[in-house]
C-alpha cells in the first residue's frame, strides 16, 4: 500500500464544517462571523509519550483527545484538525485501530480530520487542530485575580498510578490488575473536558489544561496573570481518593505518595481554572450543564509564590515536582 492508498483508505472522509478538507494543498476553514480561530499542535512520540505496543485506537483517541484538551482550556468549540503522522511500515490492523480511535472521538466532538502528511520513520504522531470562539470571549491564562478560587475537573492521579506501574517502579508495581486496568484507561485514554471549557466561558476569569502535573501546569496561570496561590492538600488528595480507584488506591498507598501523583503526576487532561468567589453558583452551573465534577481546592493570592497547606492550614513542607522534558 502507498502513501497516498494510506491517506485515502484511513483518513479521508468527506467535509461538512470546513469548506475543503483532506486531498489539496490546503485545506479551507471558514468560522462563523464574530468567532476567532483558536489553534493548538501537540506531538506524540513512541517510547516518550506512550508505550510501544500501545493498543492503536487507545492511541488514535489520546493523540486527538489531548489537542481538545487545550481547546477546553480555552472555552472554544472544535472545528478541524491535520494529522502529521511517521510510521515505521504500514500494518492494516494497526491503521484501522488507530484511524477507528482516532475519529470516533472527532466524531463524537463535531471535529473534521482536513489533512496534514505521511511519511516512513518511528512512530510520531502530531495533530494541529482549529476550533472557534466568539471574539473576545477566550479562556486565557492571564486572568486570575487574587481572591479568586481555584478549581480542578474530575479527578487527578491515576494516569501516574499506571506509569508508574507499567514502568515497574516499586511505588506501584503491586497495583491490582483491575485498579491498573482502570487507571490505565485514564492514561491512554482521557476524556477531553470540551462540554465544561465551552460553559466556563463569561465564567472562569483563567483556565488551562494539566498535562504535565497539576502544580507545574498552575505555575503557567500564576505567572501570566501575575499572582499566587495557596492550595489545601487536604483538597487535592480527595481527588485520587473519590475516584473510582478510591478502594484499591487508599489502603495500599501512604498519602504522600497519592500527592505525588495528584499534584505532580501528569497526563491528567483535566482542566484547572480560577473564578471569583461571586460566580461559585455559576461555577456549579457549568459543572452540571456539562456533566463534570468540579472541586474548590485553593485561592488565588496577591503575593507571588505557590504555597501548599494541609487541613489544619499548616504550611506542607514537601515539595512536588511536575514533568519537563527537558528538565
Amino acid at each position: 500500500m502507498g502513501e497516498f492508498d494510506l491517506i485515502a483508505r484511513y483518513f479521508t472522509r468527506p467535509v461538512r464544517r470546513a469548506a475543503l478538507g483532506v486531498g489539496d494543498d490546503c485545506a479551507l476553514l471558514k468560522p462563523a462571523p464574530g468567532m476567532q480561530l483558536a489553534v493548538s499542535s501537540d506531538m506524540l512520540v513512541e517510547g516518550r509519550h506512550f508505550f510501544a505496543g500501545t493498543d492503536p485506537e487507545r492511541l488514535g483517541h489520546k493523540a486527538l483527545a489531548v489537542n481538545l484538551s487545550d481547546l477546553a482550556a480555552c472555552g472554544a468549540r472544535p472545528l478541524a484538525f491535520t494529522l502529521a503522522l511517521a510510521l515505521p511500515q504500514v500494518d492494516a490492523a494497526w491503521l484501522e485501530g488507530f484511524s477507528r480511535g482516532l475519529l470516533q472521538l472527532a466524531d463524537a466532538h463535531g471535529c473534521e480530520l482536513v489533512g496534514g502528511d505521511t511519511t516512513q520513520g518511528p512512530l510520531n504522531i502530531c495533530i494541529t487542530v482549529f476550533g472557534e470562539v466568539p471574539t473576545g470571549q477566550a479562556l486565557l491564562r492571564s486572568g486570575a485575580q487574587p481572591g479568586d478560587d481555584i478549581y480542578v475537573s474530575g479527578t487527578l492521579g491515576e494516569a501516574r498510578l499506571a506509569l508508574d506501574a507499567l514502568q515497574d517502579q516499586a511505588a506501584a508495581a503491586a497495583l491490582p490488575a483491575e485498579t491498573l486496568a482502570a487507571a490505565r484507561l485514564r492514561l491512554e485514554a482521557p476524556t477531553p473536558r470540551v462540554a465544561l471549557g465551552l460553559a466556563l466561558r463569561g465564567v472562569a476569569s483563567s483556565a488551562l489544561d494539566l498535562s504535565d502535573g497539576l502544580l507545574g501546569d498552575l505555575g503557567h496561570i500564576l505567572r501570566a496573570s501575575g499572582v499566587g496561590a495557596c492550595i489545601d492538600t487536604s483538597k487535592t488528595i480527595d481527588l485520587i481518593a473519590t475516584s473510582a480507584l478510591s478502594i484499591s488506591v487508599t489502603g495500599q498507598f501512604d498519602a504522600d505518595y497519592l500527592q505525588q501523583c495528584t499534584l505532580a503526576g501528569g497526563d491528567d487532561y483535566e482542566l484547572a481554572f480560577t473564578a471569583a468567589p461571586a460566580r461559585r453558583g455559576a461555577v456549579a452551573a457549568a459543572a452540571q450543564a456539562s456533566g463534570t465534577a468540579v472541586a474548590r481546592i485553593g485561592v488565588v493570592e496577591g503575593a507571588p509564590g505557590l504555597r501548599l497547606i494541609d487541613a489544619q492550614g499548616r504550611p506542607v513542607a514537601q515539595r512536588y515536582a511536575s514533568f519537563d522534558h527537558f528538565a
